[in-house]
């Protein structure tokens, strides 16, 4: 069975012959550089990538070169623009500190030999007082001159793959986290609470942002005739934390969720073949029937330490509705500091409660960060492939 009859298979609840295994298919189930090439390297394997293709530099994410992914069986493959614009051109280093500024005006920095990622260190609107301020100097790149180079973007990513479930990946975070990285946490959540014409104002500006990538991004399929190969187009927002959603569900509904619902409606227009890939870490359990309401098909990372997200209940109230796009194992505590056994035991115990019926693609909780063990890595992957046939 192809990796994309076996997807297909499991976004239509239906059992395939085994669980498919997502390995880099969005820059949120995929892992470091440091740690796929500690893993490689334990088995004999090739280790080297192109690091010209990190997709995401803020969290260090790599596309892992064909060949392995073919190896590792992994049924899916990322299209989708890297998150900085004019990345190679805007990175710098200092000594030990690289550093840079986004097309959002964001800055950025990462220690060698200290931070697993960059940390965002400057807000480019913390500074106003005035909401007026604030909106005056909001700045979203204008996207619409950059088709033919999305186009080939595109095209490359695309060259030499085969038989693969392709996702269509976005190009920035979602509305509530792009509203902090603006804002700075503290003046982002008092905005929510005494500005709220503002806020909309400026999660719908973020949502129109969106739309110009997807409205590229649903041209380049149809231009190029590949509607039976894009089964996915992943968004995200992260709206939890480990005890309880970010803000209330009514200020959700109120600021964010709005704009939510006009680019999510935007996408299943242009692209009305595709499942929606929601992420979300944390307890979002409160969410779930909005964000079925709202068209959204697919939940990831499933983070089922968090409050309120027991995977079998997940399985019993919205099986039906969602496929579970992670949850295979606990990056935060069994993959990164348990044992081999007790990854395995855990793998094992998450693909008998989410599998049947289909509906489940195996990928961890978020990306493979270079605290895994790569002794860790295998025996996830080893338990994986045991255990996945239905």
């Amino acid at each position: 069975m192809t990796s994309l009859n076996r997807v297909k298979l499991a976004l239509n609840h239906q059992e395939a012959d085994r669980v498919p295994y997502d390995l880099a298919g969005t820059t949120v189930t995929s892992l470091s550089g440091v740690a796929f090439t500690r893993a490689m390297n334990l088995r004999g394997l090739p280790a080297d990538y192109d690091d010209s293709k990190t997709v995401d530099i803020v969290s260090q994410i790599i596309i892992p070169p064909e060949d392995m992914l073919l190896r590792l069986k992994a049924d899916t493959r990322r299209v989708g623009a890297g998150r900085v614009l004019d990345q190679d051109k805007v990175l710098k280093k200092n000594e030990n500190t690289w550093s840079f500024t986004d097309q959002f005006n964001c800055v950025w920095e990462m220690v060698e030999g200290k931070d697993y990622y960059f940390n965002q260190t400057s807000h480019p609107l913390e500074q106003y007082e005035d909401m007026k301020d604030v909106l005056k100097n909001l700045s979203l790149p204008d996207l619409s001159g950059r088709k033919k180079e999305y186009f080939d973007l595109f095209d490359a990513q695309r060259e030499g793959l085969a038989g693969a479930a392709l996702i269509a990946d976005r190009n920035c975070a979602g509305l509530t986290e792009m509203y902090l990285r603006f804002r700075g946490y503290e003046k982002g959540y008092m905005d929510m609470a005494l500005y709220p014409d503002e806020t909309r104002d400026i999660m719908d500006r973020i949502a129109d942002h969106k739309m110009q990538y997807w409205d590229i991004f649903g041209d380049y399929i149809k231009e190029r005739k590949l509607e039976n190969e894009f089964l996915v187009v992943a968004e995200c927002d992260d709206l939890g934390t480990q005890q309880s959603l970010l803000v209330s569900e009514g200020m959700l509904e109120d600021l964010v969720f709005p704009a939510m619902r006009t680019y999510l409606a935007f996408i299943k227009k242009k692209m009305p073949w595709v499942k929606i890939f929601f992420h979300s870490c944390g307890a979002v359990r409160p969410l779930i029937p909005t964000l079925i309401e709202m068209g959204i098909d697919i939940l990831n990372p499933v983070q089922y330490t968090a409050s309120t997200m027991d995977l079998a209940g997940l399985k019993k109230d919205f099986g039906k509705d969602l496929t579970f796009w992670g949850g295979g194992v606990d990056t935060q505590g069994t993959l990164s500091k348990g044992s081999p056994e007790e990854v395995r035991d855990e793998v094992k115990k998450n693909i008998d409660i989410l599998a049947p019926g289909g509906g489940f693609v195996f990928v961890p909780v978020h990306n493979i960060q270079e605290d895994v063990p790569p002794e860790n890595f295998w025996a996830m992957w080893d338990a994986w492939y045991e255990f996945s046939g239905y």
